[in-house]
């Protein structure tokens, strides 16, 4: 068993050796900011992986990420739509109000934490189109979903209809876009553009998928970019030797190490699920699963050496990442049947 607390989270993995590779590689003289020779190829590496013009740009946390995309989308007296157990409504503590001037966010209900076309309707058909109510302005979906639920090119072509019906733009949050691309399958450009399918922005997470420190803005309306590096800076997110960051991100794209990683960790969590039988709350889509289990057995799980959030009063959920081992995940699976 590892000694790092195994099936904790993936943000408690591990940096990719061949991260730490390009950082050293990037350890040398250059122009500050985003000035660099690294930063100026995220463009045409996100480009070419998406099959359309986009503009990528490096910041340090997802939490960043989100809210500099969707302050582009909504004024401060607007609304972004999102599932009511969203990261940006539950875990990002209160960064969208304060990085989009007081905007709200506007919450829907959906099964497996996925919006639906008809969730949103739910909740804004009442809305009276009069200044005394906060209009919706953007959708925000999570990729793969809170509970570990993946979007598919269907479902994502009928949400993208349905924005462009209602004059709304669309924002991914995709701390874990890499698992959900791999579930979908095909090649990484094949799984990117349907993991992505339709969307305006994308926060592409890399850092539990392997990176240290770097996420990636996506912007599929490059022309967005000026005003996105404006606002960067603004919140403190320009770092002085951005080519560290972009190190990363493009490490991370080389030989499509973003896909293999994640693919690994989607296939620890499947292993687990073997043994999870009816315990299983949500279908296991990415790299999370969400188990139910009794205090009683939490604690059996955690004296065997098993590390986990509890989710709940009688539930707990497991993540697997890209180094989780076999064993490991085998180990898990067994424990939870054996229950």
């Amino acid at each position: 068993m590892h000694d790092a607390a195994p099936f904790l989270s993936d943000n408690a993995a591990p940096v990719h050796p061949a991260v730490w590779e390009a950082m050293c590689a990037a350890d040398s003289a250059d122009s500050p900011y985003d000035g660099d020779r690294l930063s100026a190829q995220l463009d045409e590496r996100f480009s070419d992986l998406f099959g359309r013009e986009c503009a990528g740009l490096w910041t340090a946390t997802g939490t960043s990420a989100n809210c500099l995309a969707l302050a582009t989308m909504c004024p401060p007296h607007g609304g972004v739509i999102c599932h009511e157990e969203a990261h940006i409504e539950v875990d990002e503590g209160g960064a969208p109000g304060f990085y989009l001037h007081g905007a709200k966010l506007m919450l829907a209900k959906g099964e497996h934490a996925k919006l639906s076309p008809e969730s949103i309707a739910a909740l804004i058909d009442p809305i009276r189109d009069d200044v005394h109510q906060v209009q919706p302005h953007a959708i925000a979906l999570t990729q793969a979903s809170e509970y570990g639920c993946t979007y598919n090119e269907s479902e994502l072509a009928s949400l993208r209809a349905f924005a462009d019906e209602r004059g709304l733009g669309i924002h991914m949050d995709g701390a874990r876009f890499a698992n959900a691309a791999a579930f979908l399958g095909g090649d990484a450009r094949a799984a990117a553009r349907h993991a992505a399918r339709g969307v305006d922005s994308l926060a592409f997470g890399f850092i539990k998928n392997g990176a240290m420190s770097a996420e990636a803005i996506v912007l599929f309306d490059p022309e967005q970019a000026a005003l996105v590096r404006y606002r960067r800076k603004r919140a403190g997110h320009l770092q002085c030797k951005g080519r560290y960051l972009a190190a990363q991100i493009l490490a991370m794209l080389e030989d499509d190490l973003w896909l293999a990683n994640a693919a690994h960790a989607n296939a620890a969590a499947r292993e687990v699920a073997g043994g999870c039988g009816e315990r299983l709350l949500h279908p296991v889509e990415a790299n999370e699963l969400f188990v139910a289990l009794s205090p009683a057995e939490r604690e059996t799980l955690r004296e065997q050496g098993f590390a986990f959030y509890d989710w709940g009063a009688h539930a707990a959920r497991f993540v697997a990442a890209w180094d989780t081992r076999q064993e490991d995940a085998t180990a898990l699976g067994k424990a939870i049947a054996g229950l």
